[in-house]
């Protein structure tokens, strides 16, 4: 007669066999591994977090440097206006502008540059 199943061969193959040592151990890793690769994922995202505020940090000192800067370029370009217009209205009056150059020698009269020789007895031979 042929073997027919019957609902207790069924039910045995539906239910899982007991846990054995070597699964319980699977299950320990696994969860030991999850768990430091949540750490990991936590502490990664703590860095990542860290550098975004170091780096808005470092955005704002800049923004204010760049102000700083801007304010003092504006200040300059504003004393150079003003010191072109002195320079301007100064020009038709300065005598050192509208008269010919003195000669060279004139300028250095007043300057020896030429040093007499002093002879050393240590340098005679």
């Amino acid at each position: 007669m042929p073997h027919s199943s019957d609902s207790s061969d069924s039910s045995s193959f539906s239910q899982s066999p007991p846990p054995s040592k070597q699964d319980s151990s699977d299950d320990m890793r696994k969860v030991q591994r999850r768990e430091k690769n949540r750490i990991a994922a936590q502490k990664s995202r703590l860095r990542q977090t860290q550098k975004a505020d170091t780096l808005h940090l470092e955005s704002e000192d800049l923004e204010r440097q760049n102000a700083a800067l801007r304010r003092e370029i504006k200040q300059l370009t504003e004393e150079m206006k003003h010191f072109t217009s002195v320079l301007s209205s100064h020009e038709p009056l300065c005598s050192i502008l509208t008269s010919p150059p003195p000669p060279p020698e004139v300028l250095y009269a007043t300057h020896s540059f030429h040093q007499p020789h002093i002879s050393s007895p240590r340098f005679q031979h």
